[in-house]
């Protein structure tokens, strides 16, 4: 596999943060860091599909997200109440 070396910089806690959360799962820092790119990637992603669904179809009615909500929750097993849709 090929990669790509970035030199980044983040202030003093939050690279204290990012290390401690990489060795809680016993991940390099560039893992951690990759994976939440990835994640980050996907939300943009699902950004720009749902603006695209709502010029096509309109936006999404409140039951419509209310059920995303329950779905997500149940995904994640938590309750409605902790489930936010942003």
């Amino acid at each position: 596999m090929s990669v790509e070396k970035m030199s980044v910089s983040f202030d003093l806690d939050l690279g204290a943060a990012i290390r401690h959360a990489a060795s809680l799962n016993n991940e390099s820092v560039s893992g951690w860091l990759a994976e939440a790119a990835r994640d980050r990637l996907r939300r943009l992603t699902l950004e720009i599909a749902l603006q695209e669904w709502e010029e096509t179809f309109g936006a999404l009615t409140e039951a419509e997200i209310e059920l995303a909500r329950k779905r997500r929750s149940v995904m994640l097993d938590e309750s409605p109440e902790q489930a936010v849709v942003s």
